[in-house]
């Protein structure tokens, strides 16, 4: 199989994950929007008031679908960007890598108290300082791919 074609079924694949994973996020928005845990057709509910705010657990949920698809529309680029297999690896490993640090990150908030992760602490909040963390490594590696995709597609020779 070709090179690059693995790596497009590798961002395809993660994207799917991550996908899934904004999908059971949106259960817990919901959740959190009705105040209790419901399933229907499955009968029960459990009284429970998810933690978090109304912004926070949009945030996450969208990050997850925004993540996903942006590593779709990688994997449907990623041939024309003209790069070797190893750099077309390494993009697209950094991107699943950044897709995840995110998602990951931005379910912090909703879930335990003030952990946005807009800044490392003074107040030894650990989940905030964790999520701010994982939010610079995505952040950091998005950077470094797209200064190096905008070269490639503006100034590098055919």
């Amino acid at each position: 199989m070709d090179e690059i074609r693995k790596s497009q079924r590798l961002l395809v694949g993660h994207g799917a994950l991550v996908l899934l994973v904004a999908f059971v996020i949106g259960f817990g928005f919901l959740f959190f929007l009705i105040g209790e845990v419901r399933l229907w057709p499955i009968p029960g509910v459990i009284d429970y008031q998810l933690p978090g705010t109304y912004d926070a657990w949009r945030m996450a949920h969208m990050e997850g679908i925004t993540n996903g698809f942006g590593l779709w529309l990688l994997a449907a680029v990623l041939p024309l960007l003209n790069l070797s297999a190893k750099t077309s690896k390494r993009i697209a490993v950094g991107m699943i890598i950044t897709a995840w640090t995110i998602v990951i990150a931005s379910t912090f908030d909703p879930l335990f108290p003030n952990a946005r992760g807009l800044a490392l602490t003074s107040d030894s909040n650990l989940m905030s300082d964790v999520a701010f963390l994982l939010f610079v490594i995505g952040i950091g590696i998005v950077i470094a791919i797209m200064i190096k995709v905008a070269h490639q597609c503006l100034f590098a020779a055919e």
